[in-house]
C-alpha cells in the first residue's frame, strides 16, 4: 500500500473525528448530531482501513471496528428512528 495512502486514510479519519465531536458538542439538534454520526462512521473506516494496512497499527483498527458499530447504532438513533422524546400528537385529542 502506498505510504501517501495511508497517510491520507489516517489523517482524513482524524480529522473527521475532530469536525464529527464538534458539531456533537455544539448541540445543533438531532438532525445535525446524526449528520456528525455520519461523518464519526467514515472516520472509523478510514482509521480501520490505516490500522490494518499500516505495521503494528492493529489496534487502532481494532479500536475503529468496534467504534464502527457504535457510530452506526448513533445514525440509526438520530437519523432512522423518529425521536421518541416529543408527544405523539395523534394522542393529543379534545377530550
Amino acid at each position: 500500500m502506498p505510504d501517501q495512502v495511508l497517510t491520507a486514510l489516517q489523517y482524513y479519519g482524524a480529522v473527521a473525528a475532530t469536525v464529527a465531536a464538534l458539531l456533537v458538542s455544539l448541540d445543533l439538534g438531532r438532525r445535525w448530531t446524526g449528520y456528525a454520526m455520519v461523518i464519526f462512521v467514515t472516520s472509523s473506516l478510514a482509521l480501520i482501513g490505516w490500522g490494518f494496512l499500516q505495521p503494528e497499527s492493529e489496534g487502532i483498527g481494532m479500536q475503529n471496528v468496534v467504534l464502527l458499530v457504535i457510530n452506526a447504532v448513533g445514525v440509526w438513533r438520530y437519523l432512522i428512528v423518529p425521536d421518541r422524546s416529543r408527544p405523539d400528537r395523534s394522542s393529543q385529542g379534545s377530550g
